[in-house]
């Protein structure tokens, strides 16, 4: 074996060693985080199971004897942690890879010769693996591939048995311990350029007492039996040396390492890669608020059906007619079709279905989401309140509307499968509500960007959340109390604003669609009323079934209906008890203008800006810095170069009506005045008390050939 990278830990305080193993998981679950050759990975089981102890021993050797006094291992978190890493000697070393293949093989063909029934060793408390997904390793198949593994160890290989448990060449392991094994499969990602690689799947042996993670890569062999390849297995340590904390990485058969550079990568890039990237998350301390990427569906077929479809819609990039980012817009559109294409093909496989699922997208935006996926063939339309130029290129086929909704019972879609909200703005509180009374088999999904209540903005209640997570909960109690289970889920988009929400199925029987009904009605009113707290009083954190997703939902949702019973009763004791009035659920509602309004300054009479670019000319050069410059004729000549403000001094200057009329701009001020950049030069700069961005303001440098006048301006 050998070591192909180690790296000391800086400043570790309390979070080792849990934080190594919070690493750990992160490179189990979500590899492409470090390798961006990688789609991703699934976990396919995870189980209990120990290492058997060495069948043989050398002559005159004894347990008690080979036996090497070992101090605490780091994943006690003792500061007397074993020692470092130690490298093979003798000629054992370079052929134990072929000794323990060969032992492999022969206890293959045993195994053959043995009755179907075996001792199981894997633990059955711990399910690791949906059933009928793709890729599932059936149990007793996995119970196999141990128990060939664990023999092979026994009767072919120390070596192997010294690595696993971090023992020295030559010694026996310590007596039969618990270890974590968890069986996974590696997803590469697909491209043009490169052809679809096959998902690989991996043992990986976590030894808690010791500190160490071995990933033992699986092959298949002539007769298609699946079995570990020695070549590839390799493992990482934590360990803990006086008062230091450090990471390596070893190889078991450095000479025989086979990189494809996609799943088994060089072995530069485990020891300084890989290396950098598990000490870095071993002290950042930092939980994810979010789901795994892709945890909904099959990473494999997402990966197939994203490249197909971007191959397939590339064009649309060198076509595009909006203003917006053709790349950004385009592929993210196209990886949320891909997602859509694999949820509702798992659905329809789960529910026994061959119709594809009908749609509306509400608040299409440019439609190219409705295009993808109506060219897919799912029947669907998308509706938004202002067309867009790009509607015309799509043809007769993509059915766009140009329509303001507004939540009524006029906006209800009974004979759709699914309403999509994709950045949906105002409209997506509303969706789960709309989904929910449009009939029972209605499902959702939205993707939230901006933060929109039912009726106007969204406001913070919570100081301890994220704004995003904290809407997040939001939108999932809105589809709680539609009766919805919901599910949450991260997309692979390009954009900071990317956890789905997906409600596939309800928590009540369609008998009770009525008494659900007057609770979300009760709820909706309720919303409008939000009861504030007292100053210096936090509103209460929200329920713990907003957070727990899916899980629990029965007592969540008994919760919830507490909830809303007890604000709607003091709604209505204020406002009266009666039946739901048409028109609007709750009156405030605004759709957007169609108009989209300008407020980037340019709208302005030209009048106001030159007054405006006048008045703060004429501050900028009252400080009067003068500069001398040499004329044509060789005469002096002394011109006024201006000072630098601050925009806060410059908005000091100007009257109220002003600052009022330029405060209905987006950037007001400091927007005009970037638009006469031929004028202005803006800087930013620091303040070295709060360390915060200031921006300050100054006249443009003009060229020694135009000197500059305050009344040229």
């Amino acid at each position: 074996m050998a070591e192909v990278g180690r790296t000391g830990i800086s400043y570790p305080g309390v979070l080792l060693p849990q934080g190594f193993w919070a690493a750990v998981e992160v490179w189990l679950e979500r590899p492409q985080v470090a390798n961006k050759r990688l789609c991703g990975a699934r976990l396919e089981a995870r189980w209990s199971a120990a290492l058997p102890c060495a069948e043989a021993r050398g002559p005159g050797t004894s347990a008690g004897s080979e036996q090497k006094e070992r101090g605490p291992g780091p994943g006690q978190g003792s500061p007397g942690g074993g020692p470092g890493p130690r490298s093979l000697s003798g000629p054992e070393q370079g052929t134990a890879c072929c000794e323990l293949e060969e032992a492999q093989g022969q206890c293959q063909q045993e195994e053959a010769q043995r009755e179907a029934a075996s001792v199981p060793l894997r633990d059955s408390g711990h399910p690791g693996h949906a059933e009928g997904r793709e890729g599932d390793f059936p149990a007793a198949d996995l119970d196999s591939l141990w128990e060939d593994f664990s023999r092979s160890l026994a009767r072919g290989n120390s070596e192997m048995l010294a690595f696993l448990t971090s023992s020295g060449a030559g010694s026996q392991p310590e007596a039969q311990r618990e270890l974590d094994v968890v069986l996974r499969t590696v997803i590469p990602k697909t491209s043009p350029h490169c052809p679809l690689t096959t998902p690989r799947r991996e043992i990986v042996v976590q030894d808690v007492l010791n500190g160490t993670v071995t990933f033992l890569p699986l092959e298949e062999d002539d007769e298609g039996n699946l079995k570990v390849k020695m070549s590839n297995v390799y493992q990482i340590q934590l360990n803990h040396s006086k008062e230091e904390w450090f990471i390596s990485v070893l190889i078991f058969c450095p000479e025989r390492w086979h990189s494809d550079g996609i799943v088994y990568p060089k072995p530069t890039w485990l020891g300084e890669e890989l290396l950098a990237k598990l000490a870095k998350w071993s002290v950042e301390n930092k939980k994810s608020d979010f789901k795994s990427t892709l945890s909904l569906i099959s990473i494999m077929k997402y990966s197939k059906a994203y490249q197909e479809l971007k191959e397939k819609y590339k064009e649309m990039v060198k076509v595009w007619p909006e203003v917006t980012d053709p790349e950004k817009f385009v592929y993210e559109d196209v990886a949320i079709a891909a997602y859509l294409l694999i949820l509702w093909e798992e659905e329809r496989a789960e529910r026994g279905l061959t119709a594809r699922q009908s749609f509306v997208d509400l608040g299409c935006g440019n439609g190219l989401l409705v295009h993808i996926l109506s060219s897919e063939g799912h029947p669907g339309r998308g509706i938004d309140v202002r067309r867009r130029k790009i509607w015309d290129m799509y043809g007769p086929q993509t059915q766009l509307e140009e329509d303001a909704i507004t939540p009524n019972d006029k906006t209800l879609f009974p004979d759709v499968d699914w309403l999509i909200g994709n950045h949906s703005d105002e409209l997506t509180p509303w969706i789960p509500v709309i989904a929910a009374r449009s009939s029972y088999n209605c499902r959702f999904f939205v993707l939230p960007c901006c933060f929109f209540d039912f009726v106007g903005r969204y406001s913070r209640r919570q100081s301890k959340k994220t704004q995003y997570r904290e809407y997040l909960d939001f939108i999932k109690e809105v589809g709680f109390t539609c009766g919805f289970h919901v599910d949450e889920d991260c997309l692979r988009i390009p954009s900071t604003k990317r956890v789905c929400l997906v409600g596939k199925s309800r928590t009540y029987p369609s008998s009770r669609e009525a008494s659900v009904d007057e609770k979300r009605t009760q709820y909706i009113k309720s919303r409008r009323g939000c009861p504030v707290s007292p100053p210096g009083q936090e509103l209460s954190p929200s329920p713990p079934w907003v957070a727990a997703g899916s899980a629990g939902h029965c007592d969540g949702q008994q919760a919830l209906d507490a909830r809303v019973g007890c604000v709607a009763r003091a709604w209505a004791a204020e406002h009266g008890a009666g039946p739901q009035a048409e028109g609007p659920w709750l009156p405030g509602f605004h759709p957007r203008e169609k108009a989209e309004r300008v407020r980037n300054c340019a709208a302005l009479p030209r009048d106001f800006i030159d007054q405006v670019v006048l008045q703060v000319a004429n501050l900028l050069l009252g400080g009067k810095q003068l500069n001398t410059r040499s004329s044509r004729n060789g005469s002096l000549k002394t011109w006024n170069g201006g000072e630098s403000l601050s925009l806060a001094e410059v908005a000091n200057e100007l009257d109220t009506e002003t600052l009022r009329r330029l405060k209905r701009e987006c950037g007001g001020l400091q927007t005009l005045l970037r638009n006469s950049h031929q004028v202005f030069q803006g800087l930013l700069l620091t303040s070295r008390r709060a360390h915060l961005p200031r921006p300050c303001l100054k006249t443009h440098p003009i060229p020694q050939s135009l000197p500059l006048e305050a009344d040229s301006l």
